[in-house]
């Protein structure tokens, strides 16, 4: 048997455009000489639909495309996910289901029991667990066939019945196959290649795995569909950011070795970088925009982002706005030049000192008598915000929201101002990690000015101001932000490691505080095993302090 597996970019509702992406690569897998082609989790509607599943038409259209799918499966099989109807009058409305599809018709239903409700994920708002399993009988094989959660083995959650592989093993299937939408973090690659890999040593069953490429908003999708023996022994890695679609043959996997090529293992940085590109320009395909506006100060961050959304969209859609104050100092405007003539982006540059000027005249008689402070900085950060927003507005431009994930979980960050935007870029990197994202994008030239790399970080708001006279040394916070944010550790397990207690006890506090103003910002584009946003959802008035 010859199992094609094809790693594709969906489009959530776009059903004409997956449909004719599905039926063209089941062509592509029979001219490849495939029995079977395998298609991911969800792949008709595109993952996750969220509340369009609540819309009976939304469930009808999926099955209208299904109908159209199995037209083209003569002389090849197809396995392909949706969302059905639960015939039963109990439970949910629906299943998160599979359909094996052969000779023009649906000839088997599996349906997904284990529904994950943890991070990014809540299957169970929509779908009831399935409870009754078996596999799939093709060219004399059993397959059996499951869907993502199904092949974790998490089975101490009272919601899941039973576990799927447990029961299926039961029917001596011949092989797994395993249909995902499997987000992206710079972590999980790994540990998806030890789950997959101890289930087929665990079941003694060859496993072909299969994920969604591309990006939903917020959520990326890596790829990196996987092939193993009976042995636990990785055969194949496809590729990683990138549709692909390849043809493996069951004989080959279960007694050829090293068969296949494996994609090249890439570093955190990288993984970070490419999905950040892959994010971007999903973002703007799929939002029907192709031009890009972004506030650049000279900064480490608006730089990292510019350059970003140069590689994803072309320099030529990417417009700089430059809008020095009289607290800029000419370095930063150089600096901010300098990037712009590298990288070749559309600028402009708006004084925005006058501006200011005009703004503390006018407040000047309900603030009499009231030194400088906080307010006047966070005036010059909105009326930045009100330029690059006036820009997206008569250009047709979609302002990129430059935000570090630092920044986001201290607030250091003015609402309306900088932290405006339709997509946070970078706010699930932190500010140690945009520095390396800037030596990576310099690694065959300078793009990013050395400059903008070397000197202190600054908002450069008031006189001489450094982000240091506001927070703790980078280095240091984002270890702190880390182990409570993605280790989800309290102050005196923090303080335990070694960190100064008031120093931990004044970040977490401050990462509370900001609650508020992170129910404000844009989507944040997920690169971090816990980020902030649908991921991580805390109460703005709550007492409790980790």
């Amino acid at each position: 048997m010859k199992i094609a597996l094809a790693q594709l970019n969906y489009h959530i509702g776009n059903f004409e455009a997956n449909t004719q992406k599905i039926t063209k690569h089941i062509q592509l897998a029979k001219d490849k000489g495939a029995d079977l082609v395998v298609f991911a989790e969800l792949a008709i509607c595109g993952y996750p639909p969220r509340d369009f599943l609540e819309f009976d038409e939304f469930i009808l259209l999926c099955e209208n495309a299904v109908q159209e799918i199995a037209k083209h499966c003569n002389g090849i099989a197809c396995i392909v996910g949706l969302p059905i109807k639960n015939e039963v009058l109990q439970g949910k409305d629906l299943f998160n289901a599979a359909y094996f599809i052969e000779d023009g018709a649906v000839k088997g239903v599996i349906r997904k029991a284990l529904l994950p409700t943890y991070d990014v994920f809540d299957e169970y708002r929509y779908f009831e667990p399935a409870t009754e399993f078996g596999c799939i009988d093709f060219k004399g094989k059993k397959i059996a066939l499951t869907i993502c959660e199904d092949l974790w083995n998490i089975n101490d959650n009272p919601l899941y019945v039973s576990n799927p592989m447990d029961e299926l093993i039961k029917e001596k299937p011949d092989l797994m196959i395993n249909i995902a939408a499997s987000p992206f973090s710079y972590t999980h690659d790994d540990e998806r290649i030890k789950v997959l890999s101890d289930n087929a040593k665990k079941y003694h069953l060859p496993v072909f795995y299969v994920n969604q490429v591309g990006a939903q908003t917020e959520i990326i999708f890596d790829g990196g569909s996987l092939v193993f023996d009976a042995d636990g022994a990785m055969k194949a890695e496809m590729k990683y950011f990138e549709e692909d679609l390849q043809v493996f043959d069951l004989e080959e996997v279960e007694h050829v070795r090293n068969k296949y090529p494996q994609a090249e293992r890439l570093t955190d940085i990288e993984q970070i970088h490419d999905a950040l590109i892959l994010g971007i320009k999903d973002y703007f395909r799929k939002s029907g925009f192709s031009k890009a506006v972004l506030g650049l100060s000279g900064g480490i961050d608006s730089a990292v982002v510019c350059a970003l959304a140069c590689r994803a969209l072309g320099p030529e859609n990417v417009m700089a706005v430059l809008m020095p104050s009289k607290f800029s100092s000419d370095h930063s405007v150089q600096d901010a030049l300098d990037l712009v003539n590298n990288i070749g982006c559309m600028h402009e540059i708006i004084p925005i000192k006058d501006v200011a000027e005009a703004f503390d005249q006018i407040l000047a008689p309900a603030f009499k008598g009231l030194p400088f402070n906080l307010t006047e900085e966070n005036i010059q950060a909105r009326i930045r915000g009100i330029i690059n927003m006036a820009m997206s507005n008569k250009f047709g431009y979609i302002l990129l929201n430059t935000s570090n994930k630092s920044e986001c979980a201290v607030g250091y960050g003015t609402l309306y101002g900088d932290m405006c935007g339709a997509i946070g870029v970078i706010g699930d990197v932190y500010k140690m990690q945009v520095f390396e994202l800037a030596r990576y994008i310099n690694k065959e030239r300078e793009i990013i000015p050395l400059n903008t790399i070397v000197k202190p970080p600054s908002a450069e708001l008031r006189p001489d101001q450094k982000d240091s006279d506001s927070l703790p040394e980078y280095e240091i916070l984002d270890q702190i932000l880390y182990q409570h944010i993605e280790k989800k550790q309290g102050s005196k397990a923090i303080i335990a490691q070694g960190f100064d207690a008031a120093l931990v006890q004044r970040i977490l506090k401050m990462v509370n505080i900001a609650e508020f103003k992170r129910y404000q910002t844009p989507p944040i584009l997920r690169v971090s095993p816990k980020a902030f946003g649908m991921g991580r959802r805390m109460p703005i008035v709550g007492k409790y302090m980790a």
